[in-house]
């Protein structure tokens, strides 16, 4: 369908971008403090529609045939407030979109896809009892018992394909103030957020038709670096400061069994806004070491130019923080995805190595970096 030029895509890439402005760089709302609360399970790994933002991202690293893969798999769902009163069944009231990549160190190169529609009429859906949402033939879902998590996604695109079990190997890691997370220095910028570190990684990834079948990890002792994911869920109703242009975050599975965060959000001079994280001790039968916002420092130590967009990202790092000072060094330059036909944006995110000053390999996880390209423009 057209209309003055403009196709049925752009029209809903356009409510896309307008029901995220608040959460992109640059664009705010107003929006109450989120109060602190007691997360359940398994009802919190579901959607949550009263609030404007929400994410389910996975990332993780395999091999198959001792060859290494990243990966990438996020649900969005963006409640659009202005169509909130419509009695229509047609209205835009919550979009769905997604974004999935594949990074194939070897090769050289990052596949990636995006997709976005509204939720309902069968074609994409946010359960509110348990994490199962899909996009027409993309999906994730929790399966088994209500007091374990174990998630599969399965997604379809024309370049590759992955079917993933991700299954559960420590408890769930609540990030911030038992799962209260602040993201800036007023208190209604702030999610809910939680994450799944050390996921242990089955099942298959297809690039141009060729099946690459994940290592079945006999001795994880040996080779605890293989085969491992994040997942992330995060919900809110305003994320960033007015004076946030973007964010720098990292999530690393350390070969040792432990997890590290870090993020800061970042002003248009590149100074930090507001900075925090976490560090989880092997096994996560403790409570995480939380970050305070003065605790943590980005320094960027090498740069690549993006032939793409001509955007600057800073791909290699000295992180510090209370718990020790680490690099975190892209494995592939080029991972920046073009979001722009779905969220509007432009960004970087991709496999990446954790490392000690010395050089010492750590662990392995993923970079994102944000607001590196001109923000988006509603006209």
């Amino acid at each position: 369908m057209k209309h003055r030029g403009l196709t049925r895509r752009d029209w809903m890439a356009f409510a896309a971008r307008v029901a995220l402005a608040s959460s992109l760089p640059g664009m705010t709302t107003s929006a109450l403090a989120l109060p602190p609360r007691t997360l359940v399970f398994p009802r919190d790994h579901g959607s949550h529609p009263e609030l404007q933002t929400e994410w389910w991202y996975i990332t993780g690293h395999v091999r198959s045939k001792g060859k290494p893969f990243g990966f990438q798999v996020t649900f969005f769902r963006s409640r659009v407030a202005s169509t909130q009163g419509m009695q229509s069944a047609f209205a835009a009231k919550q979009l769905i979109f997604a974004h999935a990549a594949v990074t194939d160190i070897e090769g050289r190169v990052q596949h990636h896809d995006q997709r976005i529609a509204r939720a309902g009429f069968g074609i994409a859906e946010a359960s509110e009892t348990d994490c199962d949402v899909r996009l027409r033939d993309w999906n994730l879902k929790r399966e088994g018992p209500v007091d374990q998590y174990r998630f599969a996604t399965r997604i379809r695109s024309t370049r590759f394909e992955m079917d993933l079990t991700l299954q559960g190997t420590q408890p769930l890691l609540l990030q911030g103030r038992a799962g209260l997370s602040r993201k800036g220095p007023d208190a209604d910028q702030a999610s809910y957020y939680y994450s799944a570190p050390q996921l242990a990684v089955r099942g298959i990834l297809t690039l141009n038709g060729v099946h690459h079948v994940i290592d079945d990890v006999v001795d994880d002792v040996v080779q605890p670096q293989v085969n491992r994911a994040w997942m992330d869920h995060e919900w809110s109703e305003a994320l960033m400061h007015p004076e946030a242009v973007g964010w720098d975050w990292i999530g690393m599975n350390l070969f040792d069994g432990s997890a590290l965060t870090a993020f800061r959000l970042r002003r248009a001079d590149g100074s930090t806004l507001w900075a925090g994280g976490s560090m989880r001790a092997p096994g996560g039968a403790t409570q995480p070491r939380v970050f305070a916002q003065d605790e943590v420092t980005f320094t960027p130590t090498r740069h690549w130019s993006s032939p793409h967009s001509q955007a600057r990202y800073p791909v290699q790092w000295r992180i510090d923080t209370p718990v020790g000072s680490f690099q975190v060094l892209a494995l592939l330059d080029d991972q920046e995805l073009d979001s722009s036909g779905s969220t509007g944006t432009v960004y970087w995110e991709g496999l990446s190595d954790l490392k000690s000053p010395s050089g010492e390999t750590l662990g392995r996880g993923y970079l994102e970096m944000t607001g590196y390209v001109a923000g988006i423009k509603l006209s």
